[in-house]
């Protein structure tokens, strides 16, 4: 493909930690960080819970750890388990991401994994030792090059075709073991 890649800010591209309305108390969807398998776009399970506090998200948003040693475990998920309109909650030691207008979900997802933003981010730790965080604007500042929409999806496309049989075979071999 020869195509024009025009550089941006990742803030041009994604809205970062994007507002949603969840009222305290209500029973919602929870992804704990213990729900998020290193370097695996999908994520396995979820509790019910009270809703108390921390990052609301919706279907097709991608979630990062932003502490450490989460992040450099490949921590990052796509969400896709709620229902439609449906908003879930998560650790306040996440990261959403929401595409923009003009802008491959899938495309940013696979981007956020990459060394591209990981590397940096990881770099961008500070904090006292174990307890390092992500340093946002650093994140929401990194230039990027970005290739035309089609293209976007025709590279996601290929990486989710993997994605999908990598779960397709982490679900046979979970009902061999059953």
């Amino acid at each position: 493909m020869k195509s024009e890649w025009e550089i941006k800010k990742l803030s041009k591209i994604a809205n970062f930690n994007p507002r949603e309305s969840l009222p305290k108390g209500r029973i919602a969807k929870k992804i704990g960080m213990d729900k998020l398998q290193p370097f695996c776009r999908d994520i396995s399970s979820y509790d019910n819970e009270p809703f108390t506090g921390g990052t609301k998200f919706r279907n097709g948003d991608t979630i990062m750890a932003r502490i450490t040693p989460c992040l450099e475990n490949g921590k990052t998920a796509k969400v896709n388990i709620l229902n439609e309109d449906e908003i879930g909650f998560g650790s306040t030691e996440y990261i959403v991401f929401r595409a923009k207008e003009g802008f491959d979900e899938d495309y940013l997802y696979y981007l956020v994994c990459s060394s591209i933003v990981r590397v940096p981010a990881i770099k961008s730790m500070v904090g006292s030792s174990g307890r390092q965080r992500v340093q946002i604007d650093v994140v929401k500042n990194l230039d990027i090059k970005i290739p035309p929409i089609e293209e976007q999806r025709v590279i996601s496309g290929i990486l989710r075709d993997l994605d999908d049989k990598i779960r397709l075979n982490n679900e046979i071999n979970n009902n061999l073991v059953a």
